[in-house]
């Protein structure tokens, strides 16, 4: 009786695991040239913002500054909304940084 309750247990706890392991058939390392105007459009709400809040800092970052105005990051941020409506297939950082010219 004990024995087969702990092979239940052992079994739960396997298959606990198996379901938190990413699974191989997704990647999980991506670039920031990988995605389009298009996947940022298709997210809504708080991904989004994330989106082109990291875009914003990934090119904050590469240019090599710490300092950044908000207004000027509204505008940016508007000037690449529009960008992406009209150009859905252009590389998300390519319309970003034509977005902060």
């Amino acid at each position: 009786m004990m024995s087969s309750k702990r092979s239940v247990v052992v079994g739960a706890a396997v298959i606990c695991l198996a379901m938190l392991t990413p699974g191989n058939a997704q990647e999980r390392t991506r670039t920031v040239g990988q995605y389009q105007c298009k996947d940022v459009m298709r997210d809504s709400g708080a991904n989004r913002d994330v989106v082109i809040a990291f875009l914003h800092g990934f090119l904050l970052g590469k240019s090599g500054r710490a300092e950044f105005n908000l207004q000027t990051l509204h505008e940016q941020t508007d000037a690449f909304v529009e960008r992406c409506l009209s150009n859905p297939d252009e590389k998300a950082i390519d319309a970003m940084t034509t977005a902060k010219q």
